[in-house]
């Protein structure tokens, strides 16, 4: 793996420090909660640029909070597209190039009826003013990879990729992370990188937990070449270390 193709999430309170350590970037977390973008922004913001001081490459992470592009009701629809907006602003203006973004799939609620076809229709008009970035849809709740990757499709916009969340496929899905990762592999741009036991999203380090870290990450360099990835982990530094202990670096 190429350090400058691997970033750490904000989350972990030594980001920055295990960043500028290993040459990583910084995928930037603070806005997934949305008012970190309206009220608490210059506090935020202070804090980000801060976080970014000396380091070259970042991705910004959307907000995902009550934000469902694959609403029925239109002004739902708006309100994602108007947080998406600010978020994609906010990631050109920290010279990010790439923004991770929530299907917003839940199956407990009706949205699963018109997941897919609604969300192409989000994304299609979304799309029709460039961006300026890569979206990067992320996998959360969805059990099988057929639902983001015919969203993808279905749009069919090279500025419009996917994410494969390993971890949350882990939690939530009956089907391998391989099996994902083998269907997914010709329309993923981005990782995020952790751990868990199958039992729920525990952003464990990568030693820790079900999934074969190694095998899956040498699986993605040849399946997926110039792809980024994220540890998403509540701390980085023992995980960049295993990292450079296994020659994955």
């Amino acid at each position: 793996m190429k350090k400058e193709n691997i970033y750490l999430s904000t989350i972990a309170t030594d980001a920055a420090k295990t960043a500028k350590e290993y040459g990583f970037g910084l995928e930037i977390a603070e806005y997934c909660t949305a008012w970190n973008m309206d009220e608490q922004f210059p506090q935020t913001d202070a804090e980000v640029r801060e976080k970014l001081t000396g380091i070259g490459n970042c991705v910004l992470h959307a907000p995902f909070n009550e934000l469902f592009p694959c609403a029925i009701d239109k002004k739902a629809r708006a309100l994602a597209a108007e947080r998406y907006r600010q978020a994609i602003n906010l990631a050109k203006s920290y010279g990010a190039t790439k923004v991770v973004v929530h299907g917003g799939y839940n199956p407990r609620i009706y949205y699963p009826v018109w997941y897919v076809e609604q969300s192409i229709l989000f994304w299609q008009d979304f799309l029709k003013e460039d961006p300026g970035v890569e979206i990067v849809l992320e996998n959360v709740l969805e059990e099988t990879p057929d639902m983001l990757l015919n969203i993808v499709k279905g749009v069919d916009d090279k500025r419009l990729r996917l994410c494969l969340d390993i971890g949350h496929v882990n939690a939530y899905s009956e089907i391998p992370v391989m099996a994902w990762l083998k269907v997914w592999a010709p329309h993923i741009s981005h990782f995020h990188i952790h751990n868990n036991d199958g039992s729920g999203d525990r952003h464990n380090a990568l030693d820790d937990g079900t999934i074969p870290i190694k095998e899956l990450l040498e699986h993605a360099e040849y399946m997926c070449p110039n792809t980024t990835y994220t540890l998403e982990l509540l701390q980085d530094a023992p995980s960049a270390r295993w990292l450079k202990e296994n020659e994955l670096l």
